[in-house]
């Protein structure tokens, strides 16, 4: 009877392990914030008395899927590299928790799953956008990260795409209020991708990868473009505003949150630390929700 308990111990923990596993694998986290960017989109986009719930939830499912499969190619290409560096070395891949094929065989599934579910709850344009999306990252980005800093403009187009994918659900086409959504997670990708690449330096070096601008230094250099990159979030966060996506007050809030996070930039060109690429990071992962957040409580009012 004991053994029998302790069979089952050793086997209640390795299936919580490996669940653990797929969950990192799937970069849960990040992939729910790229599903609400998508959500942010369908919703701003959404014209309609009839409210499409189906769509909601075949984007918010598929766009999950797509996005975590995503991820989990990109750990798949990377497990050597992520063996090299402290921040990913604990990834599941690298930990030997799951095997190689293993991996492969879940990615595959989740991004078929993923893709169908866009297609039968959206619209075609919506599921060829999703596909793009994830051959940019998986192909294109992932690669070109120990190319050069050309990967951060490339990145941003994949970066950008969930409010566009949410839009094109709700509205079968892409617009230019759909592109207004879309520059402005674009340009956002830029001082979000380099503040992290500031303070993760280090860790990227031993990787190869070459994301910071400009000959890849943490020098003024890097700072001024950091702070030009934010500096056009001002009036691109006032063009849903301008052009009656939105009401005034989000543009007031995109305003506000778009000086305070400029402000952060002025000290990073002061003192070029990693404390103050820190405070941007951190500020830009409050940017983009908030601001989001905000068009959309405009727009339901």
């Amino acid at each position: 009877m004991s053994s029998i308990n302790i069979s089952d111990n050793v086997f209640q923990v390795t299936l919580g392990v490996r669940l653990k596993a797929y969950y990192d694998l799937l970069k849960f986290r990040l992939s729910a914030l790229v599903t609400f960017s998508a959500v942010f989109g369908f919703i701003l986009g959404h014209t309609s008395p009839s409210f499409s719930w189906a769509g909601l939830a075949g984007l918010v499912f598929g766009g999950f899927l797509i996005s975590g499969a995503s991820g989990a190619a990109n750990e798949i290409l990377e497990r050597d590299l992520d063996k090299l560096m402290k921040r990913t070395q604990g990834r599941p891949l690298p930990m030997n928790v799951i095997s190689l094929v293993e991996a492969q065989w879940f990615t595959l599934i989740t991004a078929l799953t993923g893709i169908g579910m866009l297609w039968l709850f959206t619209n075609p344009l919506t599921t060829y956008l999703g596909i793009l999306s994830m051959i940019l990252y998986v192909f294109v980005y992932t690669p070109l990260k120990r190319v050069g800093p050309i990967a951060v403009l490339v990145g941003a187009i994949p970066g950008a795409m969930p409010p566009l994918l949410g839009w094109v659900a709700a509205t079968g086409a892409i617009t230019y209020e759909a592109m207004i959504i879309f520059g402005i997670q674009f340009v956002w990708q830029f001082p979000h991708f380099w503040a992290i690449a500031w303070v993760s330096d280090d860790d990227y070096k031993r990787a190869g990868f070459k994301l910071l601008p400009l000959g890849g230094k943490k020098d003024l250099n890097t700072a001024i473009q950091i702070m030009i990159y934010t500096l056009f979030l001002l009036p691109l966060g006032l063009l849903p505003t301008y052009f009656g996506l939105t009401g005034i007050n989000s543009g007031i809030v995109a305003t506000l949150c778009g000086v305070l996070f400029l402000a952060q930039t002025f000290s990073l060109m002061k003192d070029c630390s990693r404390k103050s690429a820190l405070r941007i990071m951190f500020g830009s992962f409050l940017y983009l929700p908030i601001v989001q957040i905000a068009y959309l409580l405009d727009k339901v009012q």
